[in-house]
């Protein structure tokens, strides 16, 4: 019986701290403020704003892809995929720069040439 009481006696004393701290909706993850439809508050911080954004130049080339690099951050992309699509990307505009050059040759090899004025 007196183990019991023990038993009892630390769960007051830990639902007294509980409720002392304010704790209870940060254990129970019901501190939702906004009603049902407000968003999930899962403890942890927004993200960091003070980061620089990362951006392309206006016209991005293969090189400008492989000198991206994202924050790292708690959860975050897997960089690996992220990595693995940026090399996908690259790929493919390096693909479309060739065939646009040469179509832009076979164009000026197929233009007749212009005569000028003597």
């Amino acid at each position: 019986m007196s183990l019991f009481l023990v038993f009892v006696a630390i769960v007051l004393v830990g639902v007294a701290v509980l409720l002392g701290t304010g704790l209870v909706p940060k254990v129970f993850r019901r501190g939702r403020t906004g009603g049902a439809g407000a968003a999930f508050e899962d403890g942890f911080d927004e993200p960091v704003a003070s980061l620089p954004p990362v951006l392309l130049p206006e016209q991005a080339g293969a090189a400008d892809i492989d000198h991206l690099r994202f924050a790292v951050g708690l959860r975050g992309y897997r960089m690996d995929q992220v990595d693995q699509v940026l090399d996908d990307l690259r790929d493919q505009i390096i693909a479309k720069d060739q065939k646009i050059q040469a179509l832009g040759e076979e164009l000026e090899r197929l233009r007749p040439p212009t005569e000028q004025p003597s």
